[in-house]
């Protein structure tokens, strides 16, 4: 039916599901017998089975154990198919716990035991939020399940003890099937066919397990409607045939994958299903209480409780998430991508301030406004991931050779910008001149110094740094241009200023790139 390996990883899936189709459509035609149905149900089941060991054959080590899970809760599911038709038609024995039970309820741990671990292999760290929406929705179901399931069956003094276990532990298994799939929609990862094929198989095996809940609490002889019972029975075929199906098809190999895209935020459809669940305690209340019904008030209260405990939680977890997203995009609007120095945004807001410290300290401060040259030769030259080590490299190089009090800015393109607080004009060509003799790769740059004159604004600062500049290219580059004063005065008003001018004539050469 599958082919060889090969064929499985192109049109074995597809041979499969074609298969798995015709074999569900036709089992309404069969006749009605148990043991008609039962080996129906029974090829489709160890159809699935067969199916999901030969996908995992594909994979190696770890990657096959969540496979060998689900394989073997079919297997002992199915198992059970057979074990209850020879206990009903054999041994007459019909009233719960039968010897079937425990085989059909081996399928939630093992179906769970192998989520988890293909929750593990995508996401190895925790993921909180994911697990507060996991129990969110599965506390929402569970309270239904107490109250219209589980406290029936304890409370009944009908049922003996071990057939009100077997009771309980259905609805039990499908809250922890429901919960880890809920867990893996709400993890990182590859989300292909497989993935879909396997949340549909999960949901398949709820929804039929909750159909026989429905209709048994409204009254209806399921057993006694042949067109409804087969297809109820139905439900679980297709659950059946999805795990082959997920086997099968090539997008199984990514779906273990550690997820290299985070988890998916909160889609519409996840908020709409959690705020239903967490509707769901006051809903009952509501119901009960206009019905006139026995009132299930712990149960109910104890609910709220934890939904509302839960939905605290969850908005704790959103506002830490907003919260440091806000600071992420505060830093990144104020730092440059590539060098990390502060950008020409942090600049504006710094340079005020640092005037105004000066202004009320009375020192000087001076700013330089830095161009490598012949950037552009060098980009064309070399391709742009050069230029870009090289503005990230002479960033580096610069700012081990500043103070500490100094500030370096990425101005714009190759333009950087540098604040000297407290630094004469000689003090800033010795800082500069280190700094040109660091510049990495051969390269050298053209800079203009500027010291504020007391009192006019950071922007007429910077355009006497900028006009200086381009005095120092025009000049022939490789060189520190100092600023004329405002109005043409000496660019030198103050004593400390006239000490010796740093050597300028000690530049590095230009060279290959290393």
């Amino acid at each position: 039916m599958l082919g060889n390996e090969g064929a499985m990883g192109g049109r074995g899936w597809k041979l499969y599901a074609m298969w798995a189709v015709l074999a569900i459509g036709c089992y309404q035609l069969i006749p009605e017998s148990p043991w008609w149905k039962g080996a129906w149900q029974i090829g489709i089941g160890y159809g699935a089975v067969t199916a999901v060991l030969l996908g995992a054959r594909r994979f190696s080590g770890g990657a096959r154990v969540p496979w060998w899970c689900f394989a073997f809760g079919l297997f002992a599911n199915t198992s059970g198919i057979a074990v209850a038709i020879y206990s009903s038609e054999v041994l007459h024995v019909d009233e719960p716990p039968t010897p079937a039970d425990p085989l059909f309820l081996l399928l939630y741990p093992a179906c769970a035991a192998g989520l988890a671990l293909l929750i593990k292999r995508r996401e190895p760290r925790r993921n909180w939020a994911a697990m507060v929406d996991a129990g969110t929705f599965t506390t929402g179901l569970g309270l239904l399940a107490w109250v219209y399931v589980i406290g029936p069956a304890v409370l009944s003094d009908e049922t003996r003890l071990l057939g009100a276990v077997v009771q309980i532990a259905y609805p039990i298994g499908d809250l922890l099937l429901l919960a880890m799939l809920t867990r893996l929609v709400r993890s990182g990862g590859a989300r292909g066919a497989a993935f879909w094929w396997i949340i549909g198989s999960g949901s398949a095996f709820f929804v039929g397990d909750a159909t026989w809940v429905v209709l048994g609490n409204l009254g209806i002889d399921i057993n006694g409607v042949q067109i409804a019972n087969r297809s109820v029975d139905m439900i679980f075929l297709v659950a059946y045939s999805l795990f082959g199906l997920a086997a099968l098809h090539p997008s199984a190999r990514d779906l273990d994958r550690a997820a290299v895209r985070p988890a998916p935020r909160l889609s519409t459809p996840m908020l709409t299903s959690l705020t239903v669940a967490s509707l769901i305690a006051p809903a009952l209340l509501g119901i009960q209480l206009y019905a006139g019904t026995p009132i299930n008030g712990p149960a109910i209260v104890l609910g709220s409780t934890v939904l509302f405990l839960l939905v605290v939680l969850r908005m704790a977890q959103l506002l830490r998430e907003v919260q440091r997203q806000a600071d992420l995009v505060r830093t990144l609007s104020r730092q440059d991508e590539l060098t990390r120095l502060p950008n020409r945004r942090a600049w504006n807001d710094e340079l005020p301030r640092a005037l105004e410290n000066a202004r009320r300290d009375d020192v000087p401060v001076s700013i330089a406004m830095i161009d490598l040259d012949h950037f552009k030769k060098f980009n064309d030259r070399y391709g742009h991931p050069a230029g870009d080590r090289l503005l990230t490299d002479a960033a580096e190089a610069w700012r081990s050779v500043l103070r500490q009090v100094d500030i370096l800015a990425r101005y714009g393109g190759e333009e950087f910008i540098v604040l000297l607080p407290g630094a004469s004009t000689g003090e800033a060509l010795r800082i500069l001149q280190r700094a040109l003799e660091v510049t990495p790769l051969g390269q050298t740059f053209s800079a203009g110094l500027a010291r504020w004159d007391g009192s006019e604004s950071s922007g007429e600062l910077t355009a006497r740094a900028d006009a200086a500049l381009y005095q120092a290219k025009a000049a022939g580059r490789r060189q520190v241009m100092v600023a004329a004063a405002p109005h043409g005065a000496d660019a030198l008003p103050r004593s400390d200023d006239h000490e010796p001018a740093a050597d300028l004539s000690v530049l590095a050469s230009s060279g290959p790139l290393q």
